[in-house]
C-alpha cells in the first residue's frame, strides 16, 4: 500500500470511493488515503527509483522535499526584504523636510544654497513639527524679483552659483516610469517646439498623458483658438505622441483651467498626478491657477493654496518634487523640477537676461521689410523688394541672411517685445554685429556679458518652397525665443494685387544662432484674424477621428 496526497479542493463527493466518514464533509482538511496498486506499477516504481542500498528511502525523499521548501521560503523572505528596503528608501526621500516653494531639502549650513533656513527658525519649526510650512531664503528672494540661478551642467545656466546639475534634476524624475501615475504635460505655445519634450515617454513610461498648452493669452489679438487647437493636435500627431486630450489654457486669465480639472478628475482614478514640462514652461503658475479654481468647491484645495509653489522668471525655480494635498478623494498633486534643455536660448544667455526672453503681454507681429508700398499709380500698388541681400538681427541672438526670396516675400516676427529687431545690408552685417553687440543688439546686455558672449557659431541654410500666395509658406521657430513667419506681402499687409505676381518658387535663408540652439521649420500656426482666413482643417475618416485626441479650451 502507498500513501497519496489529495488536495483539499477535491470534495469527498467527487471521489469514486464513497466509504469516507461523514465528518470529512463538514470541514475541508488535508486527506491522506491508501489505494491498492498493481504489482506491475510497483515494479515500475522500483525500476525508476533504483534498487539496493543506494536507492533513496521514503524518509530521505521526505527530508529532501522539506529542505527544498525551506530554501524557497528563505529566498522569498530575502526578496521581500529587498523590496521593502527599496520602498522605504523612496518613502524616506519623500519624507525629508523640503521648502514648499522650490522643493529643495531644508538645511542651515550654506546661506547661498537653495533650501537654507535661519538656524533659529529651523529649530523652532522643527520643535513644533512645522517644517512643512517653511520657505527657504532663496525662494523669498525670488518672490521679490531677484534672479538667482542654481542649475548648471548640460542645459544649465551661466552666471551665479550652481548647486545642482540639469542631469541631477532629470534623475529626480526617473522614478515616474515605474509608478502608476497620471501625467499632465505642459507646453508653451510661444515656444511650442522648443518646450515640447518629444522624448517625454523616457520619463513618463507608459503612464497616460494629458497635454496642456499654456500662455494662449499671449497670442495676437483676434486669434481663433479653434484653429490653434486643431493645429496643436496635428503637430502632436506628427510627433507620434499619444495623449488623452489637449487643452489650451492661460494661468493668468484661467482660460481652459476648468476643463483640465474635469479631465484630471475623470482620469486620475486614485493615482498621483504629476505636472511635467520643460524649465520655465509655467508649471508653478499652472498649479496655482489649478488650486485657485478648485478651491471654489473643494476645501482641500483651498487649504493647499496657503503653501503653494513659488513663481519666478528664473528657469529652474523648482529643484525637487513638491507634494500638494489637492484632492479630496485620494492621490496627491506633484509639482516637479523643470526639464532643462540645452537647445533653448535660455540655456546660453546670462541669468540677468532671462526675464527679457519671457513675453509679458500679447504678441504683435513685426513685419520686414516694413516699407513695402513705395508709390501708388492709378490705384495700383508697386512693391519694392526690400529683403534680397539684407540681414535681419533679432537682438544679439539670431541673424537671418536673405540669400534669395521672391519679390512679394515678407518675414513677420513673433516674440518678446523687449528684444529689438534691426535690418542691415548683408555686406555690413559682420561689422554691425561686432559694433552694436550689447548696445543695440541685446541680449546679451552689459559690457561684461557681451565680452564673454561666444557669438552666433551655428549656421543653418533653409530651402523653402513658396507654393500658395494665399497662405504663409512656413514658420521658422527659434528654440526658447519665438518664431517668424515666411508669408506673402499681400497677406501680411492685406494688399490686393491687380497685376499677376510670381506665386511659386524657392526661398533660401541662412539662419545664425548660438551653438546648440535648435531651429525648427514647421507648418505655420494660424494667429491673428488673418490666420482663421487661410487655415484649412484636415479632412479625416471616421477611424482617424476616433484615434485623434480631442482638444478643449
Amino acid at each position: 500500500m502507498a500513501l497519496k496526497t489529495l488536495s483539499t479542493f477535491l470534495s469527498p463527493l467527487s471521489l469514486p470511493n464513497t466509504k469516507f466518514p461523514q465528518f470529512l464533509t463538514i470541514k475541508p482538511s488535508l486527506i491522506l488515503c491508501e489505494f491498492p496498486r498493481s504489482q506491475k506499477s510497483r515494479l515500475l516504481a522500483a525500476d525508476s527509483e533504483g534498487t539496493g542500498a543506494a536507492a533513496p528511502s521514503p524518509g530521505e525523499k521526505f527530508l529532501e522535499r522539506q529542505q527544498s521548501f525551506e530554501d524557497a521560503k528563505i529566498i522569498l523572505k530575502e526578496n521581500k526584504k529587498k523590496r521593502k528596503k527599496k520602498d522605504n528608501a523612496i518613502k524616506a526621500s519623500r519624507a525629508v523636510a523640503s521648502c514648499y516653494g522650490c522643493g529643495a531639502p531644508l538645511h542651515t549650513s550654506d546661506a547661498d544654497a537653495p533650501g537654507y533656513v535661519d538656524p533659529e527658525t529651523y529649530e523652532l519649526k522643527k520643535k513644533h513639527h512645522q517644517l512643512r510650512t517653511v520657505l527657504c531664503r532663496r525662494c523669498r528672494l525670488l518672490s521679490h524679483g531677484k534672479m538667482i540661478t542654481a542649475v548648471g551642467g548640460h542645459g544649465g545656466y551661466p552666471g551665479g552659483k550652481l548647486f545642482v546639475t540639469a542631469e541631477e534634476l532629470r534623475e529626480k524624475l526617473s522614478h515616474l516610469r515605474h509608478e502608476k501615475a497620471l501625467i499632465v504635460k505642459l507646453v508653451d505655445i510661444v515656444d511650442f517646439n522648443g518646450s515640447f519634450l518629444s522624448r517625454v515617454r523616457d520619463l513618463a513610461g507608459s503612464n497616460p498623458i494629458i497635454l496642456v498648452v499654456t500662455k494662449v493669452d499671449l497670442l495676437p489679438r483676434d486669434t481663433d483658438l479653434h484653429c490653434v487647437g486643431d493645429w496643436v493636435v496635428e503637430a502632436t500627431m506628427r510627433k507620434k505622441l499619444n495623449v488623452l486630450s489637449v487643452h489650451l489654457t492661460s494661468s493668468k486669465s484661467l482660460v481652459g483651467i476648468t476643463g483640465v480639472i474635469s479631465e484630471i478628475q475623470k482620469e486620475k482614478k486614485g493615482r498621483d498626478v504629476y505636472i511635467l514640462g520643460s524649465a520655465n514652461v509655467g508649471k508653478s503658475a499652472f498649479i496655482n491657477a489649478l488650486l485657485k479654481t478648485m478651491a471654489i468647491n473643494d476645501p482641500v484645495a483651498a487649504s493647499a493654496q496657503r503653501y503653494k509653489p513659488i513663481q519666478s522668471a528664473v528657469p529652474g525655480t523648482t529643484l525637487g518634487p513638491i507634494q500638494i494635498n489637492a484632492f479630496l478623494g485620494g492621490g496627491k498633486l506633484y509639482d516637479t523640477p523643470g526639464v532643462h534643455l540645452y537647445h533653448r536660448q535660455t540655456a546660453v544667455v546670462h541669468s540677468e537676461d532671462l526675464p527679457i526672453l519671457a513675453p509679458q503681454s500679447r504678441l504683435r507681429g513685426l513685419s520686414f521689410p516694413s516699407s513695402i508700398v513705395s508709390s501708388v499709380e492709378e490705384g495700383a500698388s508697386t512693391i519694392v523688394n526690400g529683403l534680397n541681400a539684407f540681414s535681419i538681427f533679432w537682438g544679439g541672438l539670431v541673424r537671418i541672411d536673405v540669400l534669395k526670396v521672391l519679390p512679394e516675400t515678407c518675414l513677420t516676427f513673433y516674440g518678446p517685445k523687449r528684444i529689438p529687431i534691426h535690418m542691415v545690408p548683408t555686406e555690413q552685417a559682420v561689422e554691425f554685429y561686432q559694433t552694436e553687440l550689447g548696445v543695440l543688439l541685446t541680449p546679451p546686455s552689459g559690457g561684461e556679458n557681451a565680452e564673454n558672449w561666444k557669438g552666433l557659431e551655428s549656421e543653418r541654410k533653409l530651402l523653402i518652397k513658396f507654393e500658395d500666395v494665399d497662405r504663409p509658406a512656413c514658420d521658422i521657430a527659434i528654440s526658447g525665443l519665438g518664431w517668424f513667419t515666411v508669408e506673402p506681402v499681400s497677406r501680411s499687409l492685406k494688399i490686393s494685387q491687380p497685376k499677376p505676381v510670381e506665386t511659386a518658387g524657392e526661398l533660401i535663408l541662412a539662419v545664425h544662432v548660438p551653438k546648440a540652439v535648435e531651429i525648427f521649420v514647421r507648418s505655420p500656426i494660424p494667429v491673428g484674424k488673418a490666420g482663421a482666413e487661410w487655415y484649412q482643417y484636415v479632412e479625416l475618416t471616421e477611424k482617424q477621428e476616433e484615434m485623434r485626441p480631442k482638444w478643449y479650451f
